[in-house]
């Protein structure tokens, strides 16, 4: 296991190290000590490495991941696991606005609540949020699925395309085309997995589905005033 303390070295020095096994690993398990809200922490990785973060980081931690294993001891700045390909972050604490953007795949877990924007485009990642997510969440996502144990705040969903929506607390208010869904048993057993895997306890049947209306698709006059 190697030990990396940014109180004496440079977040330069500690990504130039992580990108350094790409290839050729020599060390799969990393702890970085004293992050101190440091940015850009383990960005960019493209190899299966588990990394340990003990304590708060800045803007765009896990950024662009793909492959690794990222765990954060403490709370994030903004766009954490943003444009994520694979691999998974978990974010023990609170996680500050456009939490998991633009994500193409992976699973980003974060255990207390997430600011606005959460999920802003999501192209294909899962997130699954322990608390409550802020305003305008999901905003124009493609693909993938959201999962939310707390309550969810303004505009969710606005100008959604097909990422799926469950949220167990409640929704201040829903964005432009996005509409409440019936659960079927499809996605009693999706919403099951996912839980599972993020660790949570919960019953699906608690949740509620949100999707799509589909239609802003294409454009059409009389919606001009949605769009």
């Amino acid at each position: 296991m190697q030990h990396i303390d940014l109180a004496h070295s440079t977040v330069r020095e500690l990504n130039q190290q992580l990108h350094a096994q790409a290839g050729q690993v020599s060390e799969r398990e990393w702890v970085v000590k004293n992050p101190a809200g440091k940015h850009n922490l383990a960005v960019g990785l493209n190899e299966g490495l588990s990394i340990d973060i003990q304590g708060h980081t800045g803007y765009y931690c896990a950024g662009m991941n793909q492959k690794a294993s990222v765990t954060v001891d403490g709370n994030v700045g903004v766009g954490v696991a943003e444009n994520m390909m694979s691999g998974r972050v978990h974010v023990k604490g609170n996680a500050s606005q456009s939490a998991g953007a633009t994500a193409h795949g992976g699973l980003l877990i974060i255990d207390g609540d997430a600011g606005a924007r959460c999920g802003i485009s999501l192209k294909g990642a899962d997130i699954v949020v322990g608390g409550n997510i802020g305003h305008m969440s999901c905003f124009m996502a493609q693909a993938g699925r959201v999962v939310v144990l707390g309550d969810a705040g303004d505009a969710l969903g606005d100008s959604l395309y097909e990422t799926r929506i469950y949220v167990r607390g409640t929704v201040k208010s829903l964005g432009s085309d996005c509409v409440e869904k019936p659960m079927r048993a499809e996605h009693l057993e999706e919403l099951a997995e996912l839980l599972h895997r993020a660790g949570y306890d919960a019953d699906p049947a608690s949740f509620k589905r949100y999707g799509s209306a589909r239609e802003l698709y294409n454009f059409k006059v009389d919606n001009a005033a949605a769009y």
